[in-house]
């Protein structure tokens, strides 16, 4: 087995850590890169030994100058670092662009054989969302430094403990459910753990069958449908009732002023449109991975009051 390190830049996040989690399990030697990170503990708490081959390096992927020992003999790089809302000091761009393009020329200058960049099924350049632009001018961005990056685009992610979940949750308990326009766009809930595994067995191949990969859960939600879904195991009936797209719009400007608004456009944009598997394009069969439905996965996340 190739000892070299496996740099996960974003490897105490949500997707991170589910990503550390089953390099680690399967045997690899993994380097967590993050900006806010202390030890190995941090990562893994109470599931480390002395030797255990994953450490732990401090960068920001806005300082090339800390990312270049981050790099160091590494024979492969995860970049997962996310930007979900803007502040006065940081922007879309910054990130998803600037900061995707600067660590994938880093990485070919340090000789990274392998280069996986995490973005999001529904990614396009003439989208209204600044944020879904990011995305996708990022994966062009990256694409030019590293021709032969691979570009992983996952539908909205759930998990025992995290994920979209326990805000479905928190509407179906509601005796009315305000829906999202009709609530008609589609989405494939895609559980955490199968695209972590997905993940590390495209790291551990020595040859890659495409560079773009979709992945999605096996079943095809309307909002509307995963709102029920949720409901009926939660023992709940709630009404659904539509509320026009325009008035999240207004709801999302006023709050754009808040530190860590609940609501913004760039969620709305998304929610608006089908986040659906595409044509052509790698997915869990090229893995030989069958992804879990969320139908059989709502009682181990979603346990009943």
């Amino acid at each position: 087995m190739d000892t070299r390190p496996i740099v996960v830049i974003g490897g105490t996040g949500f997707v991170g850590r589910a990503i550390v989690r089953e390099l680690f399990y399967s045997g690899q030697h993994v380097r967590v890169v993050a900006r806010h990170v202390s030890t190995a503990e941090d990562v893994l708490p109470g599931e480390l030994e002395p030797g255990d081959p994953l450490e732990v390096r401090k960068a920001d992927i806005g300082d090339a100058e800390s990312l270049k020992p981050a790099l160091e003999g590494a024979r492969a790089v995860i970049n997962v670092v996310s930007l979900y809302t803007e502040g006065k000091d940081i922007h879309f761009h910054d990130v998803h662009v600037e900061g995707a393009s600067r660590l994938a020329y880093l990485a070919r200058q340090a000789g990274v054989e392998q280069y996986f960049l995490m973005s999001g099924i529904g990614v396009r350049q003439d989208s209204p969302s600044p944020y879904i632009r990011a995305r996708a001018e990022g994966e062009q961005a990256v694409m030019a430094e590293m021709a032969r990056a691979i570009i992983l685009r996952p539908s909205a992610l759930y998990a025992e403990h995290g994920g979209f979940l326990p805000g479905i949750a928190r509407l179906a308990r509601l005796p009315v459910v305000p829906l999202f326009g009709q609530g008609q766009s589609r989405l494939q809930p895609l559980h955490l753990g199968d695209l972590a595994g997905a993940v590390a067995r495209l790291v551990c191949r020595s040859d890659t069958p495409r560079m773009l990969f979709e992945f999605g859960g096996p079943d095809a939600f309307t909002y509307r449908e995963l709102i029920l879904q949720v409901a009926r195991h939660l023992q709940r009936e709630p009404r659904l009732a539509p509320v026009p797209m325009m008035f999240w719009h207004t709801l999302a400007r006023a709050m754009s002023g808040l530190p860590s608004p609940p609501l913004t456009r760039d969620m709305l944009w998304l929610i608006s449109e089908d986040n659906l598997v595409g044509e052509g394009v790698g997915t869990f069969a090229d893995l030989g991975i069958k992804p879990r439905s969320l139908r059989d996965s709502l009682p181990h996340c979603l346990p009943r009051p």
